[in-house]
C-alpha cells in the first residue's frame, strides 16, 4: 500500500479510539486468527501490547485444540478474541459453544452464508464478527446482529474472497456501516495503517506482518520462508485445498508463498481432484516439513517481514508511527 517508512498525515482516531474502548484495549489492532499460527502464545503477546489477541481455528479446529491454545490466555491482563471457520463449525457445533463458554470478548465466524450464530454470541455479552467482501454482504452482516465488520482486500494473505483492493473495499463498506470497520490485507508498515484510519477504518486486522513473530505457531522453516519471500512470491491458488481435501468453497483461494506445488498445479484444479498420487504425494511432502510443498499463507504485505521479533515490536513500530499509543 506505501513505500515502507512512508510518512503520512496524522488520521483521525476517532472511530478508532471508540473501538478500542468498546472492546477493552489500548490500541485498535487485532491479530488475525490465521490456522496454524495465531495460538495462545501469540494472542497474550498481542494482548499484553496493547491489541486484542485473537487465536485462531483454521481448517483443522477442534475443541481439543482451542483447550490446548485457551490454557496460554487464561488469567492474562485483557481481552482476548477467538477466530473460527464457517464450514469448521457445521461439523463440529461444540467448537462454537466451547468458544462461548471461554467468555472472549469477540468472536469471528467467516467463509459462510449462515449467520445465525451472531444472535447467540451477541446474547453472551461477546461481540460477533465475521470478514465482508461488499457493502451489500456488509448490510447483511449488520441486519444479522454482527457488531465488527472486517473489510478484506484481496491482498490479505490465506483464505479469502477474490475481490476489490482493500482501500477501495474500506470506502465502499464504510459508505453502509453503521458498525466498527476494521480493515484487513497488506497493512504491514505505519503508511498503511495511516492510510486506513484515515479512511475511516476503526482498526486493523493483521495477518502476515505477525506471522513470523517469536509467539507464532509456526516452525522456524515457515519463518524463514516468509523472511526470504517478496510481495511477487505470494499468490492466489485452490491447489492446496483441493490436494489436501478440504472443503474450502471455491469462492475462497487461499494466497500464499509460490511453491513447485502451485506453479505446477495453479489452474490445473481439476485434473489435481482427479489424482489421487498427487494428493498422497502432497500429504508425504507436507509430512517431511519439504520446502517445495509446504503451504505458508503470506499477503502482498510480505516484503515487509524481515526478521523474527516480538508481537509487541511489531505492533508498536506500527502504533507509534501513527500516533503514539491511545490512552487507556
Amino acid at each position: 500500500m506505501t513505500t515502507p517508512g512512508e510518512r503520512s498525515p496524522v488520521p483521525d482516531l476517532t472511530a478508532a479510539t471508540a473501538l478500542a474502548r468498546r472492546i477493552g484495549v489500548r490500541i485498535p489492532l487485532v491479530n488475525a486468527p490465521m490456522g496454524g499460527v495465531a495460538g495462545g502464545r501469540l494472542a497474550a503477546a498481542v494482548t499484553a501490547a496493547g491489541g486484542l489477541g485473537m487465536i485462531g481455528m483454521g481448517s483443522a479446529g477442534s475443541v481439543p485444540a482451542l483447550e490446548r491454545e485457551l490454557a496460554h490466555v487464561r488469567g492474562i491482563d485483557g481481552p482476548f478474541g477467538i477466530g473460527l471457520v464457517d464450514w469448521v463449525v457445521s461439523g463440529q457445533p461444540r467448537l462454537l459453544e466451547t468458544a462461548v463458554e471461554a467468555r472472549p470478548a469477540l468472536i469471528s465466524v467467516s467463509f459462510g452464508e449462515n449467520l445465525d450464530w451472531a444472535a447467540d454470541v451477541a446474547e453472551a455479552g461477546i461481540v460477533p464478527a465475521t470478514q465482508v467482501y461488499s457493502a451489500q454482504e456488509a448490510r447483511r452482516a449488520q441486519d444479522a446482529g454482527i457488531g465488527v465488520l472486517v473489510a478484506r482486500g484481496v491482498e490479505g494473505g490465506g483464505h479469502g474472497a477474490v475481490n476489490a483492493a482493500l482501500l477501495p473495499l474500506l470506502d465502499e463498506v464504510l459508505d453502509v456501516a453503521s458498525v466498527p470497520v476494521l480493515a484487513a490485507g497488506g497493512i504491514g508498515a505505519p503508511g498503511d495503517l495511516a492510510a486506513v484510519l484515515r479512511a475511516g477504518a476503526s482498526g486493523a486486522w493483521l495477518g502476515t506482518c505477525l506471522a513470523a513473530c517469536s509467539e507464532s505457531l509456526l516452525p522456524e522453516a515457515g519463518r524463514r520462508a516468509l523472511l526470504d519471500a517478496r510481495g511477487a512470491d505470494a499468490v492466489l491458488t485452490r491447489a492446496y485445498d483441493v490436494g489436501m481435501g478440504l472443503p474450502w468453497p471455491s469462492r475462497y483461494p487461499a494466497r500464499v508463498l509460490r511453491t513447485a506445488f502451485t506453479d505446477r498445479w495453479t489452474g490445473r484444479e481439476d485434473e489435481l481432484a482427479a489424482d489421487p498420487s498427487a494428493a498422497q504425494a502432497l500429504a508425504m511432502a507436507i509430512a517431511a516439513d519439504d520446502p517445495a510443498a509446504v503451504p505458508i499463507d503470506a499477503g502482498q504485505g510480505v516484503g515487509l517481514v524481515t526478521a523474527v521479533e516480538p508481537a509487541a515490536r511489531v505492533l508498536g513500530r506500527l502504533w507509534q508511527g501513527v500516533s503514539g499509543p491511545i490512552a487507556g
